[in-house]
């Protein structure tokens, strides 16, 4: 029997929709509902919660242009919670919504990145799942605090960069814009918060590396006798030349400028309103001090706190955080910071297949794309690892989270590519499942009663 044309048509047009080769319609989908769920009770609990208590009373002094607040973070996060509250209103939608926004976006604009990166409309559309149901992504996309400012922007860097890459502008001029665009996002990431600093050294490292391979500058398989004079025409024609790849028209030099020195620009850019406090202004010269001054506040904090945890404490999803738990607008809710339990420990494995697709690490293009996540992965926790700050949350773990969900992505894609699809039905299905199973707490929605909590601690170390 036909099926009737009522059902059919909407069934092809579904089709039609998601199955072009450029994914944007469906990654616009994704980030469409993302924003409508993150959207749902953003204003509950209407009073501060966690950390927005030190982020909300600074953005309103940046609206009043007072004096300094919370100085030992950038300005960028707290900037835009004081546009939200402008826009708004001072209550609680106004605090949030410009993160709602930013998340989203980010959320976007990762999907983009890694659409570029790896030329897999299936990839893409994982990890654009995949990051939208990690629950960090999602949880700190509703509260007004700043790590979203940092991501988001990152993300929009991260999508420009891995456009400047694209193999068609070694080939052709175009690319530059895509440059100036990635040191721009890049920059305002460090207006955000500065956890993203160690991974803005890579782009233009690989900018290097790749324009000394396009010049035949390595020498891997024919090694050569060291002259001086080759080896200075050799590094004049590294720093200068603009007839190569990865983005031809682009010099070494210039892409110093657009990655190295123009997001630094940008980032003190971020510190613009300081310069009007009525109290202690920022001058040009104290630009720099403050610097070292924010850098001795964020060691300064050594009080012991309950929620508090260890980088390795992350990976394995051991020490989440309650940003809300009790009776909140007339009934029990509760939000816990927290990585999906399925997603964020089944992903583990695919930082060692990456390794494993990554060897020998010299690939290129969409071939070093493994090692390129393993290299961020690290790089988003090193910052944890050795760094001074005696008290860490769960929710630093956000970049290294975002990468961990792309490499996840990389293989289940790889593998449906393949024709292996049932490991990425499955993890898909599972991720949803436990997503929907948390969501009421993760996102403050009504719970039956005060011990509500328990049916949500899997492990005792949730409590």
């Amino acid at each position: 029997m036909p099926t009737p044309s009522f059902i059919s048509a909407p069934e092809r047009a579904i089709s039609r929709f998601f199955d072009q080769r450029d994914p944007v319609r469906a990654t616009v989908a994704i980030a469409l509902v993302f924003f409508l769920l993150g959207l749902c009770r953003l204003g509950i609990p209407s009073k501060m919660m966690f950390d927005e208590i030190h982020y909300i009373p600074a953005a309103r002094r940046l609206i009043d242009l007072t004096r300094r607040l919370n100085p030992e973070h950038p300005l960028l996060g707290k900037e835009l919670i004081a546009i939200g509250i402008r826009l708004f209103g001072d209550h609680a939608f106004g605090w949030r919504f410009p993160n709602l926004v930013l998340g989203t976006i980010g959320l976007f604009a990762a999907t983009r990145a890694l659409w570029w990166a790896s030329g897999s409309r299936i990839v893409s559309l994982l990890f654009g799942f995949l990051l939208a149901t990690d629950f960090i992504w999602f949880i700190l996309s509703r509260i007004g605090m700043l790590d979203m400012a940092m991501c988001a922007t990152m993300a929009l860097g991260m999508w420009q960069w891995a456009l400047s890459a694209r193999g068609c502008w070694a080939d052709r001029r175009g690319g530059r814009v895509h440059v100036i665009l990635a040191g721009l996002f890049f920059g305002l990431s460090l207006g955000g918060k500065w956890n993203g600093a160690p991974l803005l050294v890579l782009p233009g490292v690989l900018f290097a590396w790749h324009r000394a391979a396009a010049l035949d500058l390595l020498h891997w398989r024919r090694p050569r006798k060291i002259v001086v004079g080759n080896v200075l025409a050799g590094l004049r024609q590294w720093l200068f030349t603009t007839r190569a790849g990865p983005v031809r028209g682009v010099s070494l030099a210039e892409a110093a400028l657009w990655l190295g020195v123009w997001p630094i620009a940008v980032y003190l850019a971020t510190f613009a309103p300081a310069f009007f406090y009525k109290v202690q202004p920022m001058t040009l010269t104290g630009i720099f001090s403050w610097q070292r001054y924010m850098l001795k506040l964020q060691d300064s904090v050594v009080k012991p706190h309950r929620y508090m945890s260890r980088w390795w404490q992350w990976i394995f999803n051991l020490r989440p955080i309650w940003f809300l738990y009790g009776k909140t607008e007339g009934v029990q809710r509760g939000i816990l910071m927290l990585g999906n339990p399925f997603s964020m420990l089944a992903a583990l494995p695919a930082l060692g297949w990456c390794g494993w697709k990554a060897w020998p690490w010299r690939k290129t293009g969409s071939e070093a794309l493994p090692a390129l996540l393993i290299t961020f992965y690290v790089l988003s926790l090193i910052f944890w690892a050795i760094n001074g700050k005696p008290v860490q949350f769960y929710y630093h773990y956000e970049l290294a989270g975002s990468f961990l969900m792309a490499a996840f992505a990389l293989m289940l894609g790889t593998w449906w590519d393949a024709g292996l699809r049932w490991p990425g039905r499955f993890a898909v299905l599972l991720t949803a499942m436990v997503f929907i199973g948390f969501y009421p707490i993760i996102s403050a929605g009504p719970l039956p009663g005060k011990k509500s909590y328990v049916d949500y601690m899997w492990i005792n170390s949730w409590r």
